[in-house]
Formats: C-alpha cells, sequence, structure tokens
C-alpha cells in the first residue's frame, strides 16, 4: 500500500470529472470488521491472522489499546497482522487509552475493560468527550462492574477482573455498539449473559455483523424475540480471519456512479456481503441506478437521478453520501429515521443540512428526518465538523458539480486514508487536473 498523497493547507477545491468514471475502485477493508476481529483476537487464546485489515485513525487506537492491555499486535505487511490474544495476556495499563474520535474503540474496550484484572481509563479527544456512553456504563453496572463516567461521555474508569453473567435491559435505539460489545466481551462472561432490548434496535445490521463473526470465533449467541443470550464457551478460538472491504466506504463509488451517469465495480463485495451497508445501492437502484451484484463484487451504473424517500434507520452511516447527492436528483429526497446520527461524530443531520442550505439548497429536517429540494449549487467551502464522512460525501458532489470545495480534506484519515489517492485515481484515467 502506498502512502496517502500529501494535501494542501486549507481547503481543498474539487473541480468536476471531464466525464463520467468507469472502471474499478477497491475499498479498503471493513473499520467495523476490522474493530471486531481485534477485539476477538485479542480474547482467543493463541495466535490468529488478520487479513485485509483497514489501517485506519479507529483502528490504530484499538490496536494501540489492546497492546496497552498486554495483547500482542505483529504487522507482518500493511494488511496483514498476527494477533497473539488471550484472557489470561490482559493486564491494567501503564497509562489511559486514549480513543481519539473513534465510538467501536471506546465502547468495545469499555465492555473488554471488565475482564481486565485492574483499573482500565478510557479518554478521546473533545468531540469524543459529547459522545454518549451512558448505556453501556448502565449495562455494565446492572451486572456488578465498577464503573466511574462522571458525565455520561468519555472520560470513564472501568474496575474490573471479572464480567458476571444475568440479565439485564439495554436501551436500543441510541447505538448497536453498546449491544455489540457486550456480546463479544459477554463470551468470557462468568455465567450466561441475558440481554434484553428495550424498544427498537438501531443499525440491527451491525449486530448481525457481532452475532456472525462471536460464532467464526467459537463463541455462542441466541437472539430473537428482542433478546440475546450468550453462552460462555470456554474462550474464543485463533483463527484466520479476512476482513471484507467496507460497505460504508463503497458508498461514495456507488453514489459517484450513480449521480455521474458512470459505472464503476466494486470488487469482493458481492451478494454474500456480511454488512448491511451494502444495502445503500438497492436505494440507488429506487433513485435510478442500474446496480449488478455477482461474487466479483457489485457494479453501479448510472441512470437519470430520481428523488427517493427513505427509511435509512439501519444504514445510517450513508445518510451523508445519499444527502450529498441529492442535488443532481430530479425531484426532492427524503431520508427518514436517522435521529441515530446525532451522536456520532458530529450531530451528523444538523451537519448536512447546514451544509446543504450552504450549498444553495432547500432543507427541510425535523428531530429524525430532513428532505431536500434541489437548487442550483451555490458555490462554498464545505465544513467538515471533523467528520470523515462529511469529507467524503460532499468530495462526490464535486467530482459531479461545480463550486464544491472541502474544508478539512485530511479528517478521512479516522477510516480511509487513502480516499484521496482513490477519488485521484479516476481523475488521472481521464487526465483530468485536479488540486491534490
Amino acid at each position: 500500500m502506498s502512502a496517502p498523497r500529501i494535501l494542501p493547507a486549507g481547503p481543498l477545491r474539487i473541480t468536476p470529472l471531464p466525464a463520467p468514471p468507469r472502471g474499478t475502485w477497491r475499498v479498503p477493508g471493513s473499520k467495523s470488521i476490522t474493530n471486531r476481529a481485534l477485539l476477538l483476537a485479542a480474547l482467543a487464546d493463541g495466535e490468529s491472522r488478520l487479513e485485509n485489515v483497514l489501517q485506519s485513525d479507529d483502528t490504530r487506537h484499538m490496536r494501540e489499546g489492546l497492546e496497552a492491555l498486554g495483547i500482542e499486535v505483529v504487522e507482518l505487511d500493511a494488511t496483514t497482522w498476527i494477533v497473539r490474544g488471550g484472557r489470561a495476556r490482559l493486564r491494567p495499563p501503564a497509562r489511559t487509552l486514549f480513543v481519539g474520535n473513534s465510538g467501536t474503540t471506546v465502547r468495545f474496550l469499555t465492555a473488554l475493560a471488565a475482564l481486565v484484572p485492574g483499573e482500565v481509563t478510557l479518554a478521546g479527544d473533545a468531540h469524543m468527550a459529547k459522545r454518549p456512553i451512558q448505556d453501556l456504563v448502565d449495562a455494565l453496572r446492572a451486572l456488578g462492574v465498577e464503573v466511574d463516567c462522571p458525565t455520561g461521555c468519555p472520560p470513564l474508569t472501568v474496575r474490573g477482573g471479572s464480567l458476571p453473567g444475568g440479565r439485564i435491559t439495554m436501551r436500543g435505539d441510541r447505538s448497536s455498539q453498546y449491544l455489540s460489545a457486550m456480546l463479544m466481551a459477554g463470551g468470557l462472561a462468568a455465567a450466561p449473559l441475558e440481554i434484553v432490548i428495550d424498544g427498537t434496535l438501531v443499525s440491527r445490521p451491525y449486530v448481525g455483523i457481532t452475532e456472525r463473526m462471536v460464532a467464526d470465533f467459537g463463541g455462542r449467541i441466541e437472539a430473537g424475540n428482542g433478546r440475546f443470550v450468550v453462552t460462555p464457551t470456554g474462550g474464543y478460538r485463533a483463527r484466520t480471519y479476512v476482513i471484507e472491504p467496507d460497505a460504508s466506504a463503497a458508498s461514495y463509488p456507488f453514489a459517484l456512479a450513480a449521480a455521474s451517469g458512470g459505472e464503476i465495480l466494486v470488487p469482493d463485495l458481492g451478494p454474500d456481503a456480511l454488512q448491511g451497508d451494502v444495502a445503500f445501492a438497492d436505494v440507488l437502484a429506487r433513485a435510478g441506478a442500474h446496480v449488478e451484484r455477482t461474487p466479483a463484487g457489485t457494479r453501479v451504473a448510472g441512470r437519470r437521478l430520481r428523488g427517493v424517500d427513505e427509511d435509512m434507520h439501519h444504514i445510517s452511516d450513508t445518510v451523508m453520501t445519499l444527502a450529498a447527492i441529492a442535488p443532481l436528483a430530479d425531484g426532492p429526497t427524503m431520508i427518514r429515521n436517522v435521529a441515530n446520527i446525532r451522536i456520532k461524530e458530529t450531530d451528523r443531520l444538523a451537519a448536512t443540512v447546514a451544509e446543504l442550505r450552504r450549498l444553495g439548497q432547500f432543507v427541510e429536517h425535523g428531530d429524525d428526518w430532513l428532505r431536500i429540494e434541489p437548487r442550483p449549487i451555490v458555490p462554498a467551502v464545505v465544513r467538515c465538523y471533523s467528520d470523515h464522512r462529511m469529507a467524503m460525501s460532499f468530495a462526490i458532489l464535486g467530482a459531479v458539480r461545480e463550486g464544491v470545495a472541502i474544508e478539512d480534506p485530511a479528517c478521512v484519515a479516522k477510516t480511509y486514508p487513502g480516499f484521496w489517492d482513490d477519488l485521484g485515481a479516476l481523475y488521472d484515467a481521464q487526465g483530468a487536473p485536479r488540486d491534490w
């Protein structure tokens, strides 16, 4: 893997491609799967080999946190890591674990910390200090784990050593990562763990990823009727695990093809993909694109883009991708049931509304919805709010229409450090100039 291109200081102007792009866009490994695989391999006795690992800020924070807790990670190459794990390796860290603004890292490591014999403190950046974690704290406390979390957001301290089993109730409407954290740590609980979900579970496909991966590493989860039961099996099994491409990242090439009239194949993300965000391609199909899934990958070909009315509750990481290309549709776009995006890296609903309006669009919104009526684009610098998905989503709009600049292009490093190189390759294929 080549090093990502050095970006210019200040806003990055995106010039439109001179022709609809056609070709292949190979996205990196899934962040969600990489961080789950790292945690499960850390808890598995022996040596696991992880292939197609994503190298990003979020996965770096997870790796460094696990290493500080006694797990050994060896990098064979940029995308192949050896993890030497097991519960016996876990020890209290010598320092506070810094998680940046990585939600998966802080939530997964908080649950794992219950198994560490001693005190674990986790803290992040200024944005993380505003991201709620009280639901997970309450779940651990209900099982008898001692947790200090004065504000309901990081920093927090866990005093662990054992994760008791038992029956608890967790809210389901804010983040599925709280549940996933408990399901993975629960494989090493002292007794069976039953979790009852109060309300509708947000982002259910991500919990499905957790269930399948726990089974792949030898764990046992039974689910049904709003409840999950984790039966400890004596520990996870070390193994070789290949991480599939990131479906959320694939939304950007898919959206570019749909919005431009081009045709782009994302390899190795086919009909058997684990990640629910592959359903974004179905949203594009309803918006007029042609979508073809084969074992080789998913191909999207653009046609006339039309407005759609979509409930995106379960694929909320792709909300901004759809919203960013909505100005190019021939009618309004309605996005519903997405209140949970307000507690991501930023308040994504408010941020998306603000930047679309900055670009001249007519946008209405409520607590869990937004509606976009296309208008001519007013040239503007799109603010990113330190949110990688704001930068990548609106870059796609800029690749199709004049007038878009990205305030903080480097923030894509959180999950996709090579994004600008991969987008730039489409410009290079057409001999088109670009400012990065």
